[in-house]
């Protein structure tokens, strides 16, 4: 603690990062090992997946992606075959993305990683502490749903 009484071990906004960052860190290991994947490839990759037609704007909505990070991240997946891009009828500006066949295929094995971290981190939280972890995420993202309405 400061000579002001902040305490940055107990300020919220910090310890929600590093629980992220060391949360996302231990998988993004997991699929770059794999897959060679980015963390904006993989984020990219699973909103497709998760969501099917996307523009890249929406992408990066979703997944809080800056859109050089997004454009790199749906460069690189073109260049695996695992992601196409078709014109919009009505503006002729914006794509639609999504996966092909391929892209399909590894969004599949990806989520199956990302199935067996859940279970492992179920595991070292055990049963109270993923429902209370969830519980105080869902107050937060309700808050931000609020904030935005």
């Amino acid at each position: 603690m400061d000579a002001d009484g902040f305490d940055l071990e107990q300020f919220l906004p910090f310890r929600l990062n590093r629980a992220a960052e060391f949360i996302a860190l231990r998988f993004a290991a997991s699929y770059r090992a794999q897959y060679g994947l980015t963390r904006p490839e993989w984020r990219t990759l699973a909103a497709l997946g998760s969501s099917g037609r996307m523009t890249a704007t929406e992408i990066g909505v979703h997944s809080t992606m800056h859109k050089t990070k997004v454009s790199r991240a749906v460069f690189a997946l073109e260049e695996r075959r695992w992601l196409k891009r078709s014109r919009n009828g009505g503006d002729r500006r914006v794509e639609q993305l999504e996966l092909t066949p391929a892209g399909v295929a590894a969004y599949g094995e990806v989520a199956g990683l990302a199935r067996a971290y859940d279970a492992e981190l179920a595991e070292l939280l055990g049963e109270e502490g993923i429902e209370a972890l969830s519980l105080g995420l869902s107050a937060v993202e309700r808050a931000i749903a609020s904030r935005r309405a």
